[in-house]
């Protein structure tokens, strides 16, 4: 059942990054430079690390629209299909995890100093990256919902 136009939250607008942004990286700084992480990415295949990014998705997904946050898909803008807010959210998502990885100068602390070679980096950042936005997805919904 829609809600009425009065109850409904206002389309997407630039200030919505920003609430994403501040639940993104709340969130996802206690993640990036924890140890446990990236050996748990370093000993991860590419299908669990493809299942973590499919679920961030879905998590994702599921707090804008199904949460009860009085969005409809069908009513946001879009972006070659895909919901704008929804492009945002996992940008910010994944981009926070990542931004703070490469700032706090994760991937050499954890994994070059750790003795992985220099062609395994690139896939272990990634597959942090992901497990990271599990938690990051998770604060910049909320924030966007909430505020």
């Amino acid at each position: 059942m829609k809600r009425p136009r009065a109850l409904r939250r206002p389309h997407f607008r630039v200030a919505d990054i920003a609430q994403q942004s501040v639940g993104g990286f709340l969130l996802a700084g206690p993640f990036v430079v924890t140890a446990e992480v990236w050996e748990l990415a370093a000993g991860m295949n590419w299908i669990q690390a493809t299942v973590t990014a499919v679920l961030v998705g879905l998590i994702g997904y599921a707090a804008l629209y199904r949460a009860d946050t009085g969005r409809d898909v069908d009513e946001e803008p879009d972006l070659v299909g895909i919901p704008t807010r929804f492009v945002s959210l996992m940008t910010v998502a994944f981009g926070s995890v990542l931004l703070l990885a490469l700032i706090f100068d994760a991937p050499e602390t954890f994994l070059v100093e750790g003795g992985i070679g220099d062609g395994a980096v690139v896939a272990t950042t990634a597959k942090a990256v992901a497990v990271g936005a599990v938690f990051s997805v998770v604060g910049a919904a909320t924030a966007d919902s909430v505020f």
